[in-house]
């Protein structure tokens, strides 16, 4: 009769956790189309997969609270994304707000060591409203709920992080959308350090949730958030497409997939892109799905530092990071905000094993006051460190312009395992109409112009870079695709299986 009475007791408790914060508030979110944080956990992962951690985790400061707060406001636990195994964390926003306690934040820190120290990736879905109040108040409050578990937020890169926020996401929610490798977003949600009531009250004028952290704010602006979608479905969808690419820890090469029948069928169509005009503009996207696997072109922050392109992708099945510059914005020259994303993106394909291809069309750096304001010597300087620090597989192919010291950045010289480039390619220190108006001190339409300029680019041309060694290969644009997948082969990491040094783990994350 004891055992019984024992199971009755655990019957009615799992009853209780599992009900969350009970039908009615569940039914308005519902009403309103947001997913609660079970049908969260349904669409992501495999089904029957999730084992869940601290299920029966409530009010640790407040143990009169334990009847409000079941689960304490985060669902932890164990699951599989398309067979593979992952820890993940999901904010139930109708408990509590889904608040940062004592006892919740014990389950992130556990879910982050246990993805950290068995080699699975992270997921974390966040909606919440910061840190719980009162709990966090006065000496003991502070004492109990923050600082004790630093690991929370370091980050080693030996596994790969996701994160993303659906409504309001302030406080915790905002700091992993920060430290994780793939940030996405939900439009309508907002994600900034603290509440528009707060800040309101701080600030005594009323803030729009928008303007202090909406999806525009993040994803053209901050560049904290890698990929914006519409509906909440999306989110999860974007995060299992990220995680295809990625190994489950730094240890391992990322998987291979099975060619896509109809890959590279476009390449003989290649120059249809490319403008013969040198001053032309063009969509270097374009080139981008010819040369890799079919619909394998996954982009990160598109509409963050516009002039270059970051992209995961696959070559013959493989993962590849693309760095690319578009002359569509601003002619392909890199401002602050381009070098600050193509670091990040280096700096992830590097921690994770990813081999990188360049692809590179720029007249060089921006350059003027405004530039200076935004730091781009600092941005310049750490895109160079951040080169010669790779230590994945790194390919460029030039298609037309590289100038200046963007040569070097873009893999220009031995900052590249492999140099080819398009009979198209032009290489020298700056454009050629500058160069004739300091050299030959004649400028556009003026007297003797068009010759100066002539001798000006004949020596710019791919056949000097060639003839030096500067570049490995001069190939015809068609045979791009077959060449980097020959050249990926060519200089994998045989002896230590695909995985690299990992110089940059510790590279600051949204610095």
């Amino acid at each position: 009769m004891a055992f019984e009475t024992m199971m009755e007791e655990y019957e009615a408790r799992l009853k209780k956790a599992l009900a969350g914060a009970g039908e009615d508030k569940y039914a308005k979110r519902t009403a309103r189309g947001q997913l609660n944080a079970r049908q969260r956990i349904d669409q992501l992962v495999d089904a029957g997969s999730f084992i869940e951690s601290g299920l029966f985790g409530s009010s640790g400061v407040y143990p009169e609270q334990a009847e409000e707060t079941p689960t304490d406001g985060k669902l932890a636990g164990y699951a599989k994304i398309d067979g593979r195994d992952v820890c993940l964390v999901v904010n139930d926003f109708t408990i509590k707000g889904a608040s940062t306690s004592a006892t919740n934040g014990k389950k992130v820190g556990h879910m982050k060591r246990t993805a950290t120290e068995r080699g699975m990736p992270l997921v974390l879905l966040g909606e919440s409203t910061g840190a719980r109040l009162p709990d966090a108040m006065g000496s003991r409050g502070m004492g109990q709920l923050l600082g004790n578990d630093n690991t929370q937020f370091r980050r080693n890169r030996e596994t790969p992080m996701v994160a993303a926020a659906f409504g309001p996401s302030f406080g915790s929610s905002t700091w992993m959308m920060c430290l994780s490798d793939f940030a996405v977003m939900h439009k309508g949600a907002t994600v900034a350090v603290s509440s528009p009531r707060l800040v309101s009250m701080a600030l005594g004028e009323k803030v729009d949730p928008e303007q202090l952290g909406g999806w525009r704010l993040h994803a053209e602006v901050t560049g904290l958030v890698d990929q914006v979608v519409e509906r909440e479905e999306d989110v999860l969808v974007a995060i299992k497409q990220f995680l295809s690419y990625m190994p489950s820890h730094h240890k391992q090469a990322p998987p291979d997939i099975p060619i896509p029948d109809g890959s590279g069928s476009q390449m003989a169509g290649i120059l249809d892109w490319l403008p013969e005009s040198r001053t032309q503009v063009y969509d270097m996207k374009k080139l981008i799905q010819c040369m890799v696997d079919l619909h394998s072109l996954f982009e990160l922050k598109p509409r963050f530092g516009k002039s270059a392109v970051t992209a995961l992708a696959r070559l013959g099945g493989k993962s590849v990071g693309i760095v690319a510059n578009n002359p569509l914005h601003r002619g392909g020259a890199l401002d602050a905000d381009a070098c600050r994303k193509i670091v990040d993106f280096l700096v992830m394909c590097d921690s994770f094993n990813i081999p990188i291809i360049l692809l590179v069309d720029t007249p060089g750096f921006q350059i003027g006051t405004e530039a200076e304001k935004a730091g781009a010597p600092g941005r310049i300087m750490n895109f160079m460190n951040a080169m010669t620090l790779l230590t994945v597989p790194h390919l460029s192919v030039i298609i037309r312009k590289s100038y200046g010291r963007a040569y070097v950045c873009m893999g220009g010289g031995r900052h590249s395992d492999d140099v080819a480039a398009w009979p198209s390619a032009e290489i020298s220190f700056m454009s050629p109409d500058f160069a004739t108006k300091i050299v030959h001190g004649v400028g556009v339409g003026e007297p003797g112009y068009e010759q100066a300029l002539e001798s000006i680019q004949q020596g710019a041309d791919v056949w000097g870079l060639a003839a030096v060694y500067a570049a490995q290969a001069v190939i015809r644009p068609q045979e791009t695709r077959d060449y980097l997948i020959r050249m990926l082969e060519v200089y994998k990491l045989r002896m230590t299986h695909g995985v690299g040094q990992h110089l940059m783990r510790n590279w600051p994350t949204s610095y």
